[in-house]
């Protein structure tokens, strides 16, 4: 049986969990992650101290039709994040200040989409994070049929409804809603690492412990040799 084009139940990543997977940078997730579920860097924050963590509510667009978007406002709910595949088009806007005020008045989390936004000086004082592919003036169409909560392609990266989605000025990562919590006590000993060694550093301590044994591997330097 083929699933209907509005999918309105979904699991999520639980409350507690995305509480505790925000406390880490996207970059400390992704590698954790295999170096993989990182959004292609053209979807960015419209402001670099924009940040974002949710469930993912998935939606899937014409381009410059947002429709479905709509109907997203109407069922999301406070926490998700919607995460828009606007098929990469940048010749009209999606959403502007009254879809980001709605958004915002009904709790979630931010609006990460693979398309143009408008109305950016109002959004950045509106202080609601979204992530885009860029603005233009230009308003959208609201015609053309689409699907919610169905899995969508977003920035290279397959998202499901209800999977982790994190985002900072770096850029966004997605993890499925079923391993993100396998990946926190790595998370954790992967952070702590990073400060100490950025503590040695500033101690003087510059040179990298595994630079000349990978130097070696890759043919660069002979055994025994060193820079």
């Amino acid at each position: 049986m083929s699933l209907p084009n509005i999918v309105k139940s979904f699991e999520r990543v639980p409350a507690d969990v995305v509480a505790r997977a925000a406390k880490f940078q996207p970059a400390v997730l992704a590698d954790v992650a295999g170096r993989r579920g990182a959004l292609h860097g053209r979807i960015r924050a419209l402001r670099p101290d924009m940040k974002l963590a949710g469930p993912a509510f998935t939606v899937e667009v014409r381009p410059g039709d947002n429709l479905m978007i709509h109907a997203a406002l109407a069922l999301a709910q406070p926490g998700d994040v919607l995460v828009i595949d606007g098929k990469g088009d940048q010749t009209s806007a999606l959403m502007g200040a009254i879809m980001m005020n709605a958004a915002r008045q009904r709790g979630l989390a931010g609006v990460v989409m693979d398309g143009a936004v408008r109305d950016s000086l109002e959004l950045e004082a509106l202080g609601f994070p979204v992530f885009s592919v860029g603005t233009n003036p230009n308003g959208p169409t609201k015609e053309v049929g689409g699907r919610l909560g169905h899995p969508v392609s977003v920035g290279g990266v397959t998202i499901r409804a209800g999977d982790y989605i994190c985002g900072d000025a770096d850029g966004l990562v997605a993890v499925e809603r079923e391993k993100i919590e396998s990946l926190l006590a790595l998370a954790a000993h992967k952070a702590e690492a990073e400060a100490r060694r950025i503590a040695q550093i500033r101690e003087g301590n510059t040179n990298a412990p595994w630079l000349l044994a990978s130097l070696v591997t890759a043919g660069v330097l002979k055994d025994g040799e060193v820079l």
